[in-house]
């Protein structure tokens, strides 16, 4: 095995550098070794690896697919995520003095309607109802933890729907 990374090192950062653009040289490094310190502090009854390359080439791409996961930009971080909300539920409140058009009062109500049910009955029942989380916790059985993942989640889906379709 070491033998392998010994003769194909240069290989392996040319596949790195090819599947991420814009990547330097540390960071295809970097993706290897981390790669290889995996492999090498595999457990000893762990199945045999078979072939070799296969197995190396395999792992890199699923590092890398990792790595670019974990960079992905957020379009939104979480407190434009809450003024985000903030200015969408104030549409159905009518608590804000800007003059929204009926046409989009209908689309954020469509938009909230169109929510999976579980989506959509937690952004209802904590935004607009004025429920707790403990509240409905304790009526549902589903933990407060869940909820408000729930919620983020529907938030986060709102947000793209009206990014999406934000008129130039």
């Amino acid at each position: 095995m070491n033998d392998f990374f010994k003769e194909e090192y240069e290989a392996l950062k040319g596949y790195v550098r090819s599947k991420i653009k814009h990547t330097s040289e540390s960071d295809a490094e970097d993706i290897i070794q981390d790669v290889a310190l995996r492999i090498f502090s595999r457990p000893p009854e762990a199945l045999p690896i078979t072939n070799i390359g296969g197995f190396v080439y395999h792992a890199i791409k699923n590092k890398i697919i990792d790595t670019m996961r974990t960079k992905k930009e957020r379009v939104h971080n979480e407190d434009e995520l809450e003024q985000l909300w903030t200015e969408f539920a104030s549409v159905f409140y009518e608590v804000d003095s800007r003059n929204y058009s009926n046409q989009l009062k209908t689309y954020l109500e469509n938009a909230i309607i169109a929510l999976k049910p579980c989506y959509r009955d937690i952004i209802l029942a904590i935004d607009f109802e004025g429920y707790t989380y403990r509240e409905i916790s304790k009526e549902t059985g589903i933990s407060a933890g869940t909820l408000m993942s729930r919620r983020h989640r529907a938030i986060a889906i709102l947000s793209k729907q009206i990014e999406f379709n934000k008129e130039p």
